[in-house]
């Protein structure tokens, strides 16, 4: 099997309402969406979202990436099998381009353009084998003791930043939906978090695993008394308190507090999570696939975590159409152990999902495993087009 082409769209994606937390305010998303086709036809549809905030990346420089790497490297070569697969994709070089004015690039820089191809080729090749995409998860040797195939799983609830009425309104969504689990995003300027969680505690009830995300709010020499000040509502976890700069300064703070810590801004490459693991900062890793470079990468760090005694968690980025939806769910219904899932929120979310089908959960958060070759899902590509603000031939 052969790439016959490959192509790039930038597509907006409009959010229903603004999604806000301590790091950002979400009107849209500036969506990389990729179409890989094969020299038999078989089409497959990738999705990146880029976050200045999280990997460095925004949508002019992944157009750099793409402008400037030379994806011959991917066109001429034979794409035998998965394990040729993989490895051909774990070859790929970027070229290499600046940032825009005022990032520091990590090694996680280029991430979304790195995860929005993947899935596209992994999409187009499995299709064409009439497998679905997660048959590759058995192709990574670590992986072994992470297969575990399941019909269903249960996303958790998240409540953003709102005013008190806002709060109240969030909290009943997450008791009538019957969520087990919800996230709480706290530490946002002008917020209360004191009176946020006493008012989503009281609807929700002291059942419902409450956990907070502070989205790097905090600064290490205040987490302590903060998380102090929050714990009569019994948070679960607390998802990266503090900025990525002071990121080995929780090492000290998780000896003083018993709540856990997830890193997630701090969690987007391997040795991201080399550093948690040798530096003692988390109890859990946030894998979310567009953020860590896709699904192999996702597996790699679970593999990572699991060796090293520490949990993991798939998350999602806000606004993310039905392809990363569905690779979620591939990720999900396959592999064993996932302490929170978040995800799916496409109906409540967004308004151009791009999928014909609707992959939003149900009640309680549960969702199906999804049938059918590939990532299990068919693409709107007249809406693509339709959507795209600018497009680039790769191949």
């Amino acid at each position: 099997m052969r790439i016959r082409s490959l192509t790039a769209f930038e597509v907006p994606i409009r959010l229903k309402s603004p999604v806000r937390h301590a790091s950002f305010t979400r009107h849209q998303n500036d969506t990389l969406i990729v179409r890989c086709e094969l020299a038999d036809g078989t089409s497959g549809w990738g999705e990146g979202l880029p976050r200045t905030y999280v990997t460095g990346e925004s949508i002019d420089s992944v157009w750099r990436h793409l402008e400037s790497t030379d994806f011959a490297q991917l066109g001429d070569r034979e794409f035998t099998d998965g394990f040729e697969t993989i490895a051909i994709l774990d070859e790929l070089q970027l070229a290499e381009v600046a940032p825009d004015s005022g990032i520091v690039p990590r090694d996680c820089f280029g991430n979304s353009v790195r995860c929005a191809i993947e899935l596209a080729v992994f999409d187009a090749i499995c299709r064409s084998q009439n497998v679905p995409v997660s048959s590759l998860f058995a192709l990574v040797p670590e992986a072994a003791n992470l297969l575990e195939a399941t019909a269903t799983v249960r996303y958790g609830g998240v409540v953003t930043s709102s005013g008190g009425l806002g709060q109240w309104r969030s909290g009943l969504k997450m008791k009538l939906f019957g969520f087990a689990a919800v996230k709480a995003k706290v530490g946002t300027r002008g917020i209360d978090d004191s009176q946020f969680l006493r008012r989503i505690r009281k609807v929700v009830g002291r059942g419902v695993d409450l956990r907070l995300d502070a989205n790097e709010a905090w600064q290490c020499d205040e987490v302590v008394e903060k998380l102090n000040r929050l714990a009569e509502f019994s948070p679960s976890a607390v998802e990266q308190p503090v900025p990525h700069s002071e990121i080995t300064g929780l090492a000290d703070v998780r000896r003083e507090v018993s709540v856990p810590f997830i890193l997630d801004e701090s969690l987007c490459s391997i040795s991201d999570a080399e550093d948690a693991i040798r530096f003692g900062t988390c109890d859990l890793f946030n894998l979310r696939v567009s953020k860590c470079g896709g699904l192999i990468n996702c597996l790699r760090l679970a593999c990572l975590a699991k060796q090293h005694e520490l949990g993991y968690q798939l998350g999602c980025q806000v606004g993310e159409t039905g392809i990363l939806s569905a690779a979620g769910r591939q990720f999900a219904c396959n592999i064993a152990g996932i302490r929170y899932l978040e995800g799916s929120y496409d109906r409540f979310l967004v308004k151009d999902r791009l999928t014909a089908k609707d992959l939003t959960f149900r009640y309680g958060g549960r969702a199906a495993r999804l049938a059918g070759s590939g990532l299990g899902i068919e693409v709107d590509e007249a809406g693509v087009r339709r959507l795209s603000r600018r497009n680039l031939k790769l191949i």
